[in-house]
């Protein structure tokens, strides 16, 4: 069958699964918007207020799913514009396909209108990306777009389609899609050196990142803690592997963690990793972070073996399928000297720090929502303090349940994930928690919410500073608040009601419940802005570069 090389691009995306996509109509991507509307009723497509929106809607999708998000748009400064949610969403390994409009094969490279090597641009942020300059490549192209999106560690793949080759005619032949199927293709050695390092070691500490949930391994993650006996932490991105409530979970390390998991991690004898990369917000100073242990490490990616961390035994590929044959390995193991320690770690003065309870504070905020909440809501937050706080306080009981920028750090994310969060878990009551700071760089997506109706509820937490900025020039540069404080004057109640939202400002904590009630029962999208002290800190915090002994836990 003969059709054009955009009916090719949406028949594709059929092919593919493909049901949502987010994206921005313009002169280069005329052809394949429609076909969009020829093909509307297999494919809906949302239109955010910026391109940047679209590309974080399509990692969130992807990232509660499971499947590749997909989103579009023309050339020029719309390609451009999805360069920080491309960014975003390969440092957090998230599968998206970006499809960029560009001008004509024969006006590329003539400062034609509109016209951006964005392919040249996006090289560093794409695990791959292609420009498609004969049409009878296209459909190939785009099906190893996806291949590559979803095989290994997934990441996102860009593919750049000039005009006159979304015009061209050519061949379509069906094809089912490409899934990786994952064995496990480590040697006997490894893993018999691997059970040794287990059953000599006293003090294991099972490290989870985010290849845990990607891999969709949380049982076979809680099979091999109950083999060896070993507590659980957890990296930012692998928060909601595990429910906050089961017995070996000690919570989130690092920088921002948890105590009593950052503690148990720093006493560990052996770090068995899975699925993570070592950060520096994780390990701190790497010197006295891996001093008097040994590391086994599991990932399905080999840049990362010995990158930030040396491993004593690495074990390559697809966590769940690692994890599966590690514990067929092991015989059952208890360690008495090492859970009584533990029990001590947990019960020590220093891993109950808590805010006051009588004051409208981010903890009271937090938990109030978490009580309000079904404990299968997804949760976003854009970057800042909020998001440790939600990190700390939020009791996350579902896998993939949430949804933040880890890797890149990006304020303005929030706002356009819960768009592709809420979509992706059927329209769900979805929940975002921002911060003045972050919400004022992506809340023209509050349009988006409102004209697709979606019950988003948005936590705005507001000092009117940048509150993180602002706690390291505390902490670190002796109170000198160059440019953090906003002294901005914006009526966020009346920006909402503006964009045609409900909306209601608390400053006291017995106003809380009642807002909250309000917020909850609302069938679109919701804004609650909480009025918090700008000297709030994210507690304990471990200095850039420090260990366990300079950790901070009141200031």
């Amino acid at each position: 069958m003969n059709i054009n090389g955009a009916e090719m691009v949406i028949r594709i995306l059929i092919e593919e699964g493909v049901d949502t996509v987010f994206g921005y109509p313009g002169g280069a991507v005329l052809d394949i918007y429609d076909e969009l509307y020829k093909h509307s009723e297999q494919i809906n497509h949302i239109t955010p207020c910026h391109e940047q929106g679209a590309s974080h809607a399509a990692d969130a999708f992807a990232r509660v799913s499971g499947k590749v998000g997909v989103v579009i748009s023309t050339s020029g400064p719309g390609a451009t514009n999805l360069v920080t949610g491309i960014a975003n969403a390969y440092l957090d390994s998230s599968p998206m396909v970006a499809i960029t409009g560009n001008v004509p094969c024969s006006s590329i490279g003539k400062d034609s209108f509109q016209e951006v090597d964005i392919t040249g641009v996006t090289m560093p942020i794409t695990k791959h990306n292609f420009i498609v300059k004969d049409a009878a490549n296209l459909a190939d192209t785009l099906r190893e777009a996806f291949a590559i999106a979803r095989q290994g560690r997934p990441g996102p793949v860009l593919v750049d389609i000039p005009k006159d080759i979304q015009k061209a005619t050519c061949v379509y032949l069906p094809k089912k899609p490409r899934y990786p199927v994952y064995r496990n293709e480590n040697g006997k050695e490894a893993f018999a050196e691997a059970v040794k390092l287990i059953k000599a070691c006293k003090r294991p500490f099972i490290y989870s990142g985010g290849g845990t949930l990607v891999s969709n391994a949380t049982e076979e993650l809680l099979a091999l803690a109950e083999r060896v006996d070993a507590p659980i932490g957890s990296s930012m991105m692998g928060l909601s592997a595990v429910r906050h409530d089961h017995p070996r979970f000690l919570g989130m390390t690092g920088m921002h963690g948890r105590y009593a998991a950052t503690q148990a991690m720093a006493q560990a004898d052996l770090l068995i990793a899975v699925g993570t990369r070592f950060s520096d917000r994780a390990t701190g100073n790497k010197i006295e972070f891996i001093k008097g242990k040994k590391v086994i490490h599991i990932d399905i990616d080999p840049s990362e073996i010995g990158k930030n961390i040396p491993a004593f035994v690495s074990l390559i590929g697809d966590v769940k399928t690692v994890l599966a044959k590690l514990v067929e390995e092991l015989p059952g193991m208890r360690r008495a000297g090492w859970n009584q320690e533990l029990a001590a770690i947990r019960n020590s003065p220093d891993s109950r720090l808590k805010m006051p309870e009588d004051s409208l504070n981010p903890e009271t905020a937090i938990r109030a929502v978490n009580r309000m909440a079904d404990p299968q809501t997804v949760v976003c937050t854009d970057v800042g303090q909020h998001q440790m706080w939600v990190a700390q306080y939020y009791n996350f009981s579902r896998p993939r349940g949430f949804i933040t920028s880890g890797g890149l750090g990006t304020m303005g994310f929030g706002l356009g994930a819960s768009l592709g969060a809420c979509l992706a878990d059927g329209r769900k009551k979805t929940l975002l928690f921002t911060s003045d700071g972050s919400f004022h760089m992506n809340m023209n997506e509050m349009a988006t919410a409102v004209s697709q109706q979606l019950p988003i509820i948005i936590v705005l937490m507001n000092n009117n500073t940048l509150g993180m900025v602002r706690q390291w020039q505390t902490l670190f540069f002796d109170k000198r608040y160059a440019h953090t404080s906003l002294e901005r004057q914006t009526n966020y109640i009346k920006l909402a009601e503006a964009f045609g939202l409900e909306a209601r400002q608390v400053s006291e904590l017995p106003d809380l419940q009642p807002a909250l009630e309000q917020a909850f029962a609302a069938k679109g999208p919701f804004l609650l802005e909480l009025i918090i002290d700008q000297d709030d800190k994210v507690l304990p915090m471990i200095p850039p570069g420090g260990t366990i002994n300079d950790i901070i836990l009141k200031a």
